[in-house]
């Protein structure tokens, strides 16, 4: 666990591509293109985070929580070992920036992972409880599930946003 001087807490870190499932405090750093992805089940206080960097694996395996189709098949298999299924989650969706200005869908990677997440979430019959994504700018994000859930979005402009 390392300590999310900002808000004070200790937390687990994620880095890019990586996952965590369980009940500790959640937090990844960086977000640009990136998508975190957090799952929430309130009746069972458990949690799952990834920190996505690509919209698809391409059949790649070696890590999970890279892709966004990989990384929900994993975050659902992990939270399932809780008692959690899906009709108990809900999803947040925080980052997905077009860091570099692409009007081009193909060039913008932070619209494509922010898409194939959702496009995932879907089949899946998982609802977004909410999202902060898009835009031209990075974001970092906490995730609590322990306390309801809490999510604290802090923004490369230094601007803090709780959901």
């Amino acid at each position: 666990m390392v300590e999310f001087r900002p808000l004070g807490i200790n937390a687990r870190f994620i880095g890019i591509g990586d996952y965590y499932v369980g009940r500790d405090p959640m937090t990844t750093i960086g977000l640009g293109s990136c998508v975190a992805l957090i799952l929430h089940n309130e009746r069972l206080v458990v949690g799952a985070m990834a920190h996505i960097m690509l919209p698809e694996s391409k059949g790649q395996v070696d890590r999970p929580g890279k892709f966004a189709d990989t990384a929900v098949n994993v975050l659902l298999e992990e939270i399932e070992r809780y008692g959690s299924r899906n009709g108990g989650l809900c999803a947040v969706l925080v980052g997905g920036a077009n860091m570099f200005g692409f009007n081009d869908n193909n060039l913008n990677i932070g619209d494509r992972n922010v898409e194939a997440v959702c496009c995932r979430l879907k089949e899946e019959r998982i609802s977004i409880r909410t999202a902060d994504v898009g835009g031209r700018i990075g974001r970092s994000v906490v995730y609590d599930p322990q306390n309801h859930g809490t999510i604290t979005i802090r923004r490369a402009d230094g601007s803090c946003v709780d959901m």
